[in-house]
């Protein structure tokens, strides 16, 4: 695919909140977490840290990127419902990295996925994260456990 990037607008976050996952991904919907929906809506429209990502006219999905300590930076992401299990998680995430090292130029990436989505982690390690320790994190109106990932960035990427 040919992604295009660009700083997320008003209209993009609208729709983005809009989305509604299927089955147990269904996790993922903004609507669920309060907290997360606010934060989403108030801070996400024209910050430099949050990308919309499209194919043609397509609203792919997006990436987030908050610099952190020792040069690295956390990496969110999420892909469009209509997108999801078609085999573009993998092409979509190498974007989103070279997105970042363009950005930031990182030592390296971190992110962390809910223990349960073995398909997101699985895509996450072929793009070379490597499972870093779990914890769990209050979400969605109780106590999940997640994974923590991270890939080590060469100084020539």
């Amino acid at each position: 695919m040919n992604y295009h990037f660009k700083i997320m607008n008003q209209n993009e976050v609208e729709k983005v909140i809009s989305w509604k996952y299927e089955g147990v991904y269904a996790f993922y919907d903004m609507e669920d977490d309060m907290e997360d929906l606010r934060a989403f809506r108030e801070f996400a429209a024209e910050n430099q840290n949050y990308w919309c990502v499209y194919e043609k006219e397509m609203l792919v999905g997006f990436f987030s990127y908050q610099d952190q300590e020792l040069n690295q930076v956390e990496i969110g992401l999420g892909m469009n419902p209509e997108m999801v299990g078609q085999g573009y998680g993998l092409s979509f995430l190498e974007a989103g990295i070279l997105k970042a090292i363009d950005l930031y130029q990182p030592s390296s990436l971190s992110m962390s996925v809910a223990e349960f989505n073995k398909r997101a982690i699985k895509v996450y390690q072929r793009a070379g994260f490597i499972k870093e320790n779990t914890f769990v994190q209050r979400t969605n109106g109780g106590m999940y456990p997640f994974v923590s990932m991270i890939k080590k960035l060469n100084q020539t990427t």
